[in-house]
């Protein structure tokens, strides 16, 4: 079975450091790492033997001394045969040898060729320059953020995507602690003489957040992590009755991430513990807490022009708008006929956004109004990827369990469908469109790896958008919705 592509981002172009970083572990970082790990997996282990321990009924224990007792008999014949086995060393099969036990002196004790010329397997002895060009990220590259998950491993892949050069390839990964459920480029660091970042903030299956540094290839480690994997362990060690520290960030998966790009040290996590949280990335802690859903916090969205703006939408059917000024006390409750899947803000139309369903409606909404604008049933299920183009007004794209993709033309705000396509990549997870290229989108499903389509290679598209004009939108420094206006330009 293929990879399953789970989520997906774009980097923009000029963002990127043009050669990145290698990491080069010493003897001790690498020991460190490897018993840190070591340590956690032990955690996790004893843990998982107090949980058993706990589940074990009384019985099982005056069954297992019935046994020893009964079993005496046995014990003669039993010893007969594991003497004429004990030549063999068969009890030992299995057991590793003593001298590659210890991991980091087996790693770091690899050896090979110092060349290709000496190397007699490699028939082609100079590819330098094309790694070396490989490596490269110019400034018409964008990147492309990929989580996937494999049968034994999770991985972000990052991605170069030229159109120019018609290049897509894995540029280097990034080996995941868990399975990847969200992605979120950033810029922001707390240091102020690192300038500036190319980030990405994952999350996942646990309560963590990392951020990873992609400017650095071959790391282990994320740059910094938000929140803490034991915060769901002490929220289990407090239902038993016994005392746990405050958790200081989610108890369970974080389903998703929005980045506030105009207080570019707030982040926005929402998660299957029914709670939003507002992270302080200069201090690495929560700033606020939001806990107006019922349930899991599947999708949310800080506003592109105004700063205090955040919706976020939930499996409890409920989209909630608010104020991140005085939460609490300002905010807006719209309720669904399923639940919400995606929420993405109309950069064209900054008081509007669209709402997708389980049940496969899109909704588009008025923030200052109760009833939608207009109610469209887009596919046969869930509606898993939402995204309009970054530069074409009124032009729509939707992904969804049913396989397929669909391309919206919400002009006016009345929806026509423009074309469809089965993209053979089983059910559907997500949607992205380029922030650079309008036409450009990424797709992430159950099979068949990462999917970049430029859709304007179809006809119906092209004769729909093709004379539209081209708005770039500008987000560095609006933070009101009367700038929001002045934030377009035509190109």
């Amino acid at each position: 079975m293929s990879s399953q592509i789970t989520c997906v981002g774009w980097v923009k172009r000029g963002v990127a450091k043009e050669t990145p970083d290698k990491v080069e572990l010493s003897q001790e970082e690498l020991q460190r790492i490897i018993s840190e790990a070591k340590e956690e997996l032990g955690d996790q282990e004893a843990e998982d033997e107090e949980e058993d321990d706990e589940g074990m009924p009384p019985e099982q224990d005056a069954n297992a001394a019935d046994n020893v007792e009964g079993g005496n008999g046995e014990n003669k014949e039993g010893k007969d045969e594991e003497d004429e086995l004990a030549e063999y060393g068969l009890d030992k099969y299995d057991e590793e040898d003593t001298v590659t036990t210890n991991l980091g002196d087996s790693l770091a004790g690899l050896t090979v060729f110092s060349s290709n010329e000496e190397d007699p397997y490699i028939t082609i002895k100079d590819t330098d320059q094309y790694e070396r060009e490989d490596f490269q990220i110019k400034p018409s590259d964008n990147l492309i953020l990929s989580g996937k998950a494999d049968k034994d491993c999770c991985n972000l892949d990052i991605y170069v995507y030229n159109p120019e050069e018609d290049s897509l390839y894995v540029h280097h990964d990034i080996l995941l602690p868990a399975y990847p459920l969200c992605v979120e480029w950033l810029n922001f660091d707390s240091n102020p003489a690192e300038g500036a970042v190319n980030y990405a903030a994952v999350g996942n299956m646990t309560p963590q957040i990392d951020v990873w540094d992609l400017d650095v290839v071959d790391c282990l480690e994320p740059a910094f992590s938000l929140g803490s994997k034991k915060a769901s362990k002490k929220k289990k060690k407090n239902k038993k009755g016994a005392a746990a520290e405050p958790v200081k960030g989610h108890t369970d998966a974080v389903l998703d991430l929005s980045w506030n790009k105009l207080v570019r040290n707030v982040l926005a996590s929402g998660s299957a513990d029914n709670t939003v949280i507002l992270w302080d990335l200069s201090q690495g802690k929560p700033a606020t807490t939001l806990c107006r859903h019922t349930d899991k916090v599947q999708t949310l969205k800080f506003h592109p022009f105004e700063a205090q703006t955040l919706i976020s939408g939930s499996y409890d059917k409920t989209a909630v708008l608010y104020d991140c000024r005085s939460p609490d006390d300002s905010y807006r409750t719209w309720r669904f006929s399923g639940q919400v899947e995606r929420l993405v803000w109309n950069h064209f139309s900054p008081c509007n956004f669209l709402a997708s369903t389980e049940d496969g409606f899109v909704y588009c909404l008025d923030a200052r109004s109760d009833k939608p604008v207009f109610t469209l049933r887009a596919h046969d299920a869930e509606v898993s990827g939402l995204d309009l183009s970054s530069q074409i007004k009124g032009c729509l794209v939707t992904s969804s369990a049913d396989k397929h993709v669909k391309i919206w033309d919400i002009l006016g705000n009345k929806p026509n469908l423009v074309h469809t396509r089965d993209m053979k990549m089983g059910v559907l997870f997500c949607a992205s469109c380029c922030p650079d290229l309008p036409f450009v989108y990424a797709f992430g499903g159950q099979k068949d790896g990462l999917r970049v389509w430029d859709i304007s290679d179809v006809a119906a598209v092209a004769e729909v958008f093709s004379g539209r004009e081209c708005l770039v939108v500008n987000t560095g420094s609006q933070a009101s919705t009367s700038a929001a206006t002045a934030g377009m330009e035509v190109s």
